[in-house]
This record gives C-alpha cells, structure tokens and sequence, in this order.
C-alpha cells in the first residue's frame, strides 16, 4: 500500500513539474496536478471494473470449451 501511495505521489508530482513546463504558472501546474489525482482514481475504478469483466467472460469461455 505504501508503495502506491508514493509512486501516486511521484506520477502527481510529474505531472506538476511538466504543467509548469508548458504553461510557466505555479498555480496552474498545481491545479492540473490536484484534478489528475481525482480523475486518476476515478480512470483506475473504472478500468478495474472492465478488465475484472474481461478476464472473468475469458475464464467463463474456456471453461464452456473444456466441458465440451
């Protein structure tokens, strides 16, 4: 858990550092920063959702060619 939470610390900082880059405003670059925290966790639920659906249909699928 801990390794998460600095490997979200450093993507976020990332991200800060390169907004910085390109629009040269502090402020702007740590409010990109904060909504890619939110918008990066809310991306990680959905596309867990997805992929838990997708290996669950392929496991579902070689199972039914197993018993046939």
């Amino acid at each position: 858990m801990l390794k998460s939470i600095s490997w979200r610390i450093v993507g976020t900082l990332d991200t800060m550092v390169i907004a910085y880059f390109i629009t040269g405003q502090l402020t702007m670059a740590v409010s990109i920063g904060s909504i890619e925290v939110f918008s990066k966790i809310i991306l990680y639920y959905f596309h867990e959702r997805a992929w838990e659906k997708v290996t669950t249909t392929k496991k579902e699928h070689e199972r039914s060619e197993e018993l046939a």
